[in-house]
């Protein structure tokens, strides 16, 4: 066992091969069963996974049942268990079929796990997929299950995965002001940091209520830097489909908190832009109800017309264009372009106000510089890869 400078944290190596990492496969923290299943031992487990908790084909779930672990329970994070519900839809409590494991929602009623949920377990595993963007909700069920973990003694682990936008640091940083379930740092939209990593955060800066300390394990990836590309073997959530729509993900939220469609309600969520105006672009498409992906897109039965993002090539940044384009066309039309949830997708009201008054994106860029400098530095305490 490899001690980091954190008497808080453990955190498991194995030595590779002479060659470089990039040239093995990478190995997830659920695909390392020698470092995790030693800890399960004898305890009652709970886990925190969703559709994306699979080493190969075999889902986690599966894997420590067969292997005789006393897991208890199954907490469903946004999207549920299977990863079948909508955005922003309730999930419900259920049972897996499989095993007869509870189910338990944590994006219903119930957002943090209570003493009652936890009263049956010793140690809880966390795994789950993410994308690398600070409004994307594994984050915030990531933060409050450390929270419950600490206060009601349950240790943790994180079986790490890669970061599919982990090769950049970019956007606006969130004000704490504007804190909520799709924000609840004070780190840029972009952040470049894996779930483990940012558990790492979490606990070092204090963050969790009364700047208690979660117990906690990460499990690292093998074989992976953030530069390394990694398409995600499993869609994490019903509108992020392909490896596209999740490089367009980090442009393209703002425009959740719009008059704009990004695609909800087609087969192409997140590559796609348009509103109900020929003069919005030459690409049409009828936003339509779509059971467990969007039951009520924007839009919905409208034509639409904007553009066809399907091929673009994503840069490393985090792109404004977009932005800027739609809300100029829908300045012309003389359409409202900003709804409620803007300024809370994008962390403040700053950035609409910039839009409003017509500063660049040069401009807009330039006044994250000082946050981005000063987070980048704050990462480096973290980062568990290169």
């Amino acid at each position: 066992m490899y001690k980091k400078q954190f008497g808080w944290l453990s955190l498991f190596f194995c030595l590779s091969c002479a060659t470089t990492p990039q040239q093995q496969p990478i190995q997830t923290g659920a695909a390392q069963e020698q470092a995790y299943l030693p800890l399960l031992q004898g305890k009652r487990v709970a886990l925190v996974v969703n559709q994306t908790s699979c080493i190969g084909e075999q889902h986690l779930v599966d894997l420590l049942v067969g292997k005789g672990v006393a897991v208890q329970k199954v907490f469903a994070p946004e999207h549920g268990f299977r990863g079948d519900s909508g955005a922003s839809e309730a999930v419900a409590d259920g049972v897996d079929i499989a095993t007869g494991l509870p189910i338990i929602s944590l994006y219903g009623k119930t957002k943090k796990l209570t003493q009652e949920m936890l009263g049956d377990v010793d140690i809880v595993v966390f795994d789950l997929q993410d994308v690398g963007v600070r409004c994307y909700t594994y984050l915030s069920t990531l933060h409050y299950v450390m929270e419950a973990c600490a206060e009601h003694q349950c240790s943790m682990i994180v079986l790490d995965r890669p970061n599919p936008n982990g090769h950049y640091v970019d956007g606006p940083l969130l004000d704490l002001k504007f804190q909520s379930f799709v924000g609840k740092h004070a780190i840029p939209l972009v952040h470049g940091m894996t779930l483990g990593e940012m558990a790492c955060m979490i606990n070092g800066e204090g963050w969790l209520q009364e700047q208690r300390q979660c117990s906690l394990t990460v499990i690292p990836v093998k074989h992976y830097t953030h530069q390394t590309p990694y398409s995600l073997p499993i869609p994490p959530s019903p509108n992020l489909p392909n490896d596209q729509a999740i490089a367009l993900y980090p442009a393209l939220v703002f425009f959740e908190g719009t008059t704009i469609s990004a695609g909800r309600g087609t087969p192409f969520p997140f590559q796609v832009l348009g509103y109900p105006a020929p003069s919005f672009g030459g690409f049409e498409f009828t936003p339509m109800s779509i059971p467990d992906k969007a039951k009520y897109p924007k839009h919905q039965d409208q034509r639409c017309f904007g553009m066809d993002l399907r091929n673009v090539v994503c840069t490393n940044c985090l792109d404004l264009h977009y932005l800027l384009r739609c809300y100029q066309l829908a300045t012309q039309l003389e359409v409202a372009f900003f709804g409620p949830t803007f300024d809370i997708h994008a962390g403040s009201d700053l950035l609409r106000q910039q839009i409003e008054a017509g500063l660049s994106e040069e401009a807009i860029r330039a006044s994250w510089q000082e946050g981005l400098a000063a987070y980048n530095a704050l990462r480096k305490k973290y980062l568990l890869y290169d």
